[in-house]
């Protein structure tokens, strides 16, 4: 809760600072990663430095979280903060980090804000700052503690290498050492830490997908700009040891009976794999509606795993869009005005954001309960930066 003093500062100055947002945060990486270097190491991904994604959601995250403190006096916006902790367990975060993110994202605040950057306006943020950093030091504390071993990485051998549509190479990894193996909910992801050339690991997070116990399977997709997916393409070969998370992530298969609309677009196929898995194996009885966008069906990655899964089902359907048509159900990108959803389902949705946001969209404008709404986002979460 904010307290009587800083409450009416941050009212004054949340526009400003938000609207500053794109400014501040080149020059607080810029001095973090001057000072810390080795953050870079295995912790922040060098890719989403370059596109500006990871600054605008850390920083923004911040100045949302004071805006949702201003119109919510008395409680914290628990399923923002839940993603962002599930995040940092996955990149093996400490507690000792957060005043180095601190030190650096004030100095640049107070750089950017010049003489509005007052010393009662500096201290009204920085309780903003560490209020929501208590919340998920305490997230990450818990989310550690549950886990089997404690180990932030543990190396696994590669086992298994495939392609599938739409680019995408299937791998499996059996464990490389004794370190016990964490059991992983339906539609959680793990951390991959990829060495490159020049030495650095960089980490990125992938869905688990459905794979005998004690085993993991992801599926990467292409991405042929990037700096990781094109070395899990042409380095990683069978017999390889990679470094790997324990597994995280809230997208989770929750415990309930009514009807689940699974809606995807592309490589979000992957957490509906294994909500759909899960659910086969529980023998479940639910009415399941699965809903997935491609380019082509070509393009669909893991097409007929996904088929055979609701074709194992005994209430559930699938319908299909292709933007360049085809043998899909509908032609375009997905419209879900002809979708019938009972008004009690949870939705689940994964993909690239502009779908996610269209999708969303029309589902609340159905009169849908938007917190029966539920995304994951692969990448920094923009949408809470962007006025979700």
């Amino acid at each position: 809760m904010l307290s009587d003093t800083s409450r009416p500062i941050i009212a004054a100055t949340a526009a400003v600072v938000a609207e500053r947002i794109p400014f501040i945060t080149p020059e607080f990486y810029k001095r973090m990663f001057g000072a810390r270097p080795d953050l870079l190491d295995g912790m922040f991904s060098r890719s989403n430095q370059i596109t500006g994604e990871q600054p605008k959601a850390l920083a923004g995250s911040i100045a949302a979280f004071a805006i949702w403190l201003l119109q919510h006096p008395d409680s914290y916006p628990e399923s923002v903060l839940s993603r962002i902790a599930h995040k940092h367990a996955s990149l093996g975060l400490k507690e000792d980090e957060y005043p180095t993110v601190y030190e650096h994202l004030f100095g640049a605040i107070a750089a950017d804000l010049g003489d509005a950057a007052t010393p009662e306006v500096v201290e009204a943020w920085t309780e903003v700052y560490w209020l929501m950093a208590h919340a998920l030091i305490s997230m990450e504390k818990n989310l550690y503690a549950s886990q089997p071993n404690d180990k932030p990485f543990s190396p696994w051998r590669v086992t298994k290498k495939e392609m599938t549509g739409g680019n995408v190479a299937v791998i499996s990894f059996e464990p490389a050492d004794d370190t016990a193996v964490a059991p992983a909910r339906p539609g959680q992801y793990v951390s991959i830490e990829v060495p490159t050339p020049d030495g650095i690991r960089q980490p990125r997070q992938f869905t688990l997908i459905p794979a005998p116990a004690g085993t993991r399977r992801i599926a990467v997709k292409l991405d042929p700009n990037g700096e990781v997916t094109p070395l899990i393409h042409e380095k990683l070969r069978v017999g390889d040891v990679y470094d790997l998370s324990n597994p995280y992530g809230d997208l989770v298969l929750r415990d309930t009976q009514v009807p689940l609309v699974l809606a995807s677009a592309g490589i979000g196929v992957t957490p509906m794999l294994a909500l759909l898995h899960a659910l086969c194996e529980r023998g479940s009885q639910r009415e399941v509606i699965v809903l997935h966008a491609d380019r082509s069906s070509a393009e669909w990655p893991l097409a007929d795993e996904m088929k055979q899964l609701v074709a194992d089902l005994p209430n559930a359907r699938i319908e299909t869009w292709f933007e360049e048509g085809g043998d899909g159900d509908h032609e375009g990108y997905m419209d879900i005005s002809g979708v019938s959803i009972p008004w009690e389902a949870n939705v689940v949705m994964c993909g690239p954001l502009p779908f996610l946001k269209a999708v969303r969209s029309q589902v609340i404008s159905s009169g849908h309960p938007s917190e029966q709404v539920f995304y994951e986002i692969f990448g920094p979460d923009l949408w809470l930066v962007q006025g979700e």
